[in-house]
Protein backbone atom coordinates (compact mmCIF):
# COMPACT_ATOMS: atom_id res chain seq x y z
CA UNK A 1 0.00 0.00 0.00
CA UNK A 2 1.16 3.67 -0.83
CA UNK A 3 1.93 6.28 1.22
CA UNK A 4 -1.63 8.46 0.00
CA UNK A 5 -3.27 5.24 0.62
CA UNK A 6 -2.39 4.62 4.07
CA UNK A 7 -2.51 8.34 4.67
CA UNK A 8 -6.31 8.13 3.74
CA UNK A 9 -6.72 4.62 5.71
CA UNK A 10 -5.34 6.26 9.17
CA UNK A 11 -6.11 9.82 8.81
CA UNK A 12 -3.58 11.07 8.49
CA UNK A 13 -1.44 13.71 6.12
CA UNK A 14 1.80 11.99 3.97
CA UNK A 15 3.67 14.47 5.12
CA UNK A 16 3.14 12.80 8.90
CA UNK A 17 4.22 9.26 6.88
CA UNK A 18 7.31 10.58 5.41
CA UNK A 19 7.84 12.14 8.94
CA UNK A 20 7.85 9.07 10.59
CA UNK A 21 9.66 7.21 7.83
CA UNK A 22 12.83 9.81 8.48
CA UNK A 23 12.96 9.96 11.95
CA UNK A 24 12.93 6.02 12.06
CA UNK A 25 9.52 5.37 13.76
CA UNK A 26 7.93 4.19 10.57
CA UNK A 27 10.23 2.91 7.76
CA UNK A 28 8.38 0.93 4.69
CA UNK A 29 10.27 -0.66 2.46
CA UNK A 30 10.63 1.08 -0.95
CA UNK A 31 10.00 0.01 -4.64
CA UNK A 32 12.82 -1.22 -6.34
CA UNK A 33 11.44 0.27 -9.50
CA UNK A 34 10.75 3.56 -8.65
CA UNK A 35 11.51 4.48 -5.04
CA UNK A 36 8.12 5.05 -3.28
CA UNK A 37 7.36 3.76 -0.14
CA UNK A 38 5.27 0.76 -0.35
CA UNK A 39 3.59 -0.57 3.72
CA UNK A 40 3.00 -3.93 4.94
CA UNK A 41 0.86 -5.23 7.29
CA UNK A 42 3.34 -5.37 9.51
CA UNK A 43 3.97 -1.29 9.01
CA UNK A 44 -0.02 -0.80 9.19
CA UNK A 45 -0.49 -2.59 12.93
CA UNK A 46 3.06 -0.38 13.66
CA UNK A 47 1.32 2.63 12.56
CA UNK A 48 -2.25 1.37 14.44
CA UNK A 49 -0.41 0.92 17.72
CA UNK A 50 1.47 4.35 16.78
CA UNK A 51 -2.20 6.31 16.52
CA UNK A 52 -3.16 4.34 19.84
CA UNK A 53 -0.04 5.63 21.80
CA UNK A 54 -0.41 9.37 20.49
CA UNK A 55 -3.95 9.22 21.34
CA UNK A 56 -3.28 8.16 24.78
CA UNK A 57 -1.21 11.60 25.28
CA UNK A 58 2.30 10.08 24.42
CA UNK A 59 5.27 11.93 22.47
CA UNK A 60 6.89 10.72 19.51
CA UNK A 61 9.52 10.22 20.96
CA UNK A 62 8.19 8.41 24.06
CA UNK A 63 6.42 5.84 21.67
CA UNK A 64 9.75 5.59 19.58
CA UNK A 65 11.65 4.27 22.90
CA UNK A 66 8.49 2.29 23.42
CA UNK A 67 8.43 0.41 20.54
CA UNK A 68 12.56 -0.46 20.24
CA UNK A 69 11.91 -1.87 23.32
CA UNK A 70 12.99 -5.54 22.81
CA UNK A 71 10.22 -6.74 25.64
CA UNK A 72 7.62 -4.69 23.65
CA UNK A 73 4.05 -6.62 23.72
CA UNK A 74 1.37 -5.95 21.78
CA UNK A 75 -1.49 -7.65 23.46
CA UNK A 76 -0.06 -5.32 26.81
CA UNK A 77 0.19 -2.39 24.72
CA UNK A 78 -3.66 -2.65 23.79
CA UNK A 79 -4.52 -3.40 27.19
CA UNK A 80 -2.67 -0.57 28.50
CA UNK A 81 -3.86 1.83 25.94
CA UNK A 82 -7.78 0.80 26.52
CA UNK A 83 -7.46 1.17 30.45
CA UNK A 84 -6.01 5.08 29.32
CA UNK A 85 -9.46 5.52 27.11
CA UNK A 86 -11.58 4.30 29.05
CA UNK A 87 -10.27 6.60 31.63
CA UNK A 88 -10.60 9.34 28.94
CA UNK A 89 -14.11 8.54 28.50
CA UNK A 90 -14.94 8.61 32.29
CA UNK A 91 -13.23 12.20 32.49
CA UNK A 92 -15.01 13.61 29.51
CA UNK A 93 -18.38 11.72 30.60
CA UNK A 94 -18.05 14.19 33.63
CA UNK A 95 -16.93 17.13 31.92
CA UNK A 96 -20.48 16.75 30.07
CA UNK A 97 -22.45 16.37 32.95
CA UNK A 98 -20.65 19.46 34.41
CA UNK A 99 -21.03 21.53 31.22
CA UNK A 100 -25.18 20.50 31.09
CA UNK A 101 -25.15 21.03 34.83
CA UNK A 102 -23.86 24.49 33.75
CA UNK A 103 -26.31 25.42 31.18
CA UNK A 104 -29.13 24.34 33.45
CA UNK A 105 -27.99 26.75 36.06
CA UNK A 106 -27.49 29.90 33.34
CA UNK A 107 -31.22 28.80 32.67
CA UNK A 108 -32.22 29.18 36.30
CA UNK A 109 -32.92 25.54 36.66
CA UNK A 110 -29.96 24.96 39.27
CA UNK A 111 -27.33 26.06 41.84
CA UNK A 112 -24.32 24.95 41.64
CA UNK A 113 -21.35 25.09 44.49
CA UNK A 114 -17.62 26.01 43.51
CA UNK A 115 -16.59 21.96 43.71
CA UNK A 116 -19.07 21.09 41.27
CA UNK A 117 -17.90 23.66 38.34
CA UNK A 118 -14.75 21.98 38.19
CA UNK A 119 -15.75 18.10 38.23
CA UNK A 120 -13.70 16.09 35.58
CA UNK A 121 -11.08 18.77 34.91
CA UNK A 122 -7.34 17.55 35.46
CA UNK A 123 -4.86 19.49 34.25
CA UNK A 124 -2.09 18.79 36.70
CA UNK A 125 -2.30 15.06 37.15
CA UNK A 126 -1.02 14.37 33.73
CA UNK A 127 -0.75 11.03 32.03
CA UNK A 128 -1.84 8.38 34.71
CA UNK A 129 -0.34 5.23 32.42
CA UNK A 130 2.79 7.32 31.54
CA UNK A 131 4.92 5.72 33.73
CA UNK A 132 3.11 2.13 33.60
CA UNK A 133 4.44 2.05 30.06
CA UNK A 134 7.90 2.81 31.19
CA UNK A 135 7.86 0.59 33.27
CA UNK A 136 6.62 -2.34 31.05
CA UNK A 137 8.54 -1.20 27.81
CA UNK A 138 10.67 1.88 28.01
CA UNK A 139 13.27 4.78 29.60
CA UNK A 140 14.55 2.20 32.01
CA UNK A 141 18.64 3.06 30.44
CA UNK A 142 17.17 6.55 30.69
CA UNK A 143 16.03 6.61 34.24
CA UNK A 144 19.26 4.67 35.44
CA UNK A 145 21.47 7.01 33.61
CA UNK A 146 19.59 10.14 35.14
CA UNK A 147 20.16 8.42 38.53
CA UNK A 148 23.94 7.83 38.00
CA UNK A 149 24.75 11.18 36.32
CA UNK A 150 22.57 12.68 39.69
CA UNK A 151 25.22 10.83 42.01
CA UNK A 152 28.22 11.86 40.70
CA UNK A 153 30.08 14.95 42.35
CA UNK A 154 30.60 18.05 39.64
CA UNK A 155 34.07 17.00 39.44
CA UNK A 156 32.88 13.52 37.95
CA UNK A 157 30.16 15.21 35.97
CA UNK A 158 32.39 17.42 34.46
CA UNK A 159 34.96 14.82 33.42
CA UNK A 160 32.16 12.73 31.73
CA UNK A 161 31.02 15.80 29.67
CA UNK A 162 35.19 16.47 28.68
CA UNK A 163 35.06 12.74 27.42
CA UNK A 164 31.34 12.73 25.73
CA UNK A 165 32.15 15.81 24.09
CA UNK A 166 35.99 14.26 22.84
CA UNK A 167 33.92 11.28 21.78
CA UNK A 168 31.33 13.41 19.69
CA UNK A 169 33.87 15.62 18.02
CA UNK A 170 35.98 13.06 17.07
CA UNK A 171 33.04 11.37 15.43
CA UNK A 172 31.81 14.81 13.73
CA UNK A 173 35.06 14.34 11.70
CA UNK A 174 33.12 10.98 10.04
CA UNK A 175 30.18 12.81 9.51
CA UNK A 176 31.30 12.61 5.16
CA UNK A 177 31.90 9.30 5.39
CA UNK A 178 29.67 6.77 4.61
CA UNK A 179 27.65 5.25 8.02
CA UNK A 180 27.68 1.68 7.03
CA UNK A 181 31.52 1.29 6.56
CA UNK A 182 33.60 -0.47 8.67
CA UNK A 183 35.91 3.01 10.01
CA UNK A 184 32.27 4.57 11.37
CA UNK A 185 31.45 1.35 12.32
CA UNK A 186 34.58 0.59 15.01
CA UNK A 187 33.92 4.66 16.15
CA UNK A 188 30.42 3.69 16.60
CA UNK A 189 31.34 0.45 18.77
CA UNK A 190 33.74 2.66 20.89
CA UNK A 191 30.11 4.71 21.40
CA UNK A 192 28.53 2.08 22.27
CA UNK A 193 31.26 0.72 24.60
CA UNK A 194 31.44 4.55 26.64
CA UNK A 195 27.97 4.36 27.37
CA UNK A 196 28.03 1.18 28.84
CA UNK A 197 31.25 2.02 30.91
CA UNK A 198 30.17 5.39 32.06
CA UNK A 199 26.16 5.86 32.33
CA UNK A 200 25.62 3.18 35.39
CA UNK A 201 23.34 1.01 32.71
CA UNK A 202 24.13 -1.74 30.26
CA UNK A 203 22.49 -0.78 27.37
CA UNK A 204 21.00 -3.40 25.37
CA UNK A 205 21.49 -3.31 21.29
CA UNK A 206 17.46 -2.05 21.50
CA UNK A 207 18.83 0.54 24.19
CA UNK A 208 21.04 1.75 22.30
CA UNK A 209 18.72 1.86 18.89
CA UNK A 210 16.43 3.77 20.55
CA UNK A 211 18.94 6.50 22.11
CA UNK A 212 20.17 6.83 18.01
CA UNK A 213 16.17 7.67 17.35
CA UNK A 214 16.39 10.10 19.77
CA UNK A 215 19.02 12.09 18.06
CA UNK A 216 16.33 12.96 15.44
CA UNK A 217 13.46 12.64 16.78
CA UNK A 218 13.36 14.93 19.67
CA UNK A 219 14.47 18.34 19.40
CA UNK A 220 16.55 18.86 22.76
CA UNK A 221 19.12 15.94 21.14
CA UNK A 222 19.16 17.52 17.61
CA UNK A 223 20.12 21.28 18.57
CA UNK A 224 22.75 20.02 21.20
CA UNK A 225 24.44 17.66 18.71
CA UNK A 226 24.08 19.87 15.99
CA UNK A 227 26.89 22.31 18.06
CA UNK A 228 29.04 19.19 16.08
CA UNK A 229 27.73 20.11 12.72
CA UNK A 230 25.00 20.07 10.46
CA UNK A 231 23.71 16.91 10.02
CA UNK A 232 25.48 15.55 12.91
CA UNK A 233 22.49 13.95 14.59
CA UNK A 234 20.94 12.59 11.45
CA UNK A 235 24.70 10.84 10.86
CA UNK A 236 24.72 9.58 14.12
CA UNK A 237 21.39 7.96 14.13
CA UNK A 238 21.78 6.46 10.80
CA UNK A 239 25.58 4.53 11.95
CA UNK A 240 23.61 3.60 14.95
CA UNK A 241 20.77 2.05 13.47
CA UNK A 242 23.05 0.41 10.76
CA UNK A 243 25.77 -1.22 14.23
CA UNK A 244 22.18 -2.85 16.53
CA UNK A 245 21.47 -4.05 12.94
CA UNK A 246 24.67 -5.79 12.23
CA UNK A 247 25.86 -6.33 15.68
Amino acid sequence: MNSKAVAKLAKVSVRTLHHYDKIGLLVPSRNQWNDYREYSEADLAKLQQICFFKACGFSLSEIQVLLASSSFDRKQAFDLQKKYLLHEKERIDLLLATLDRSIQEIKGGIIMTQEEKFIGFEFTKGNPYEQEARECWGNEAIDSSQEKLKSLSENAKQDLSVKMNTLFVHLATFVAQDPASETVQVEIDKLYSAFNQDFGYHYSLDAFAGVGKLYVSDARFTDNLSQYGSGFAQFLATAIAIYTKQA
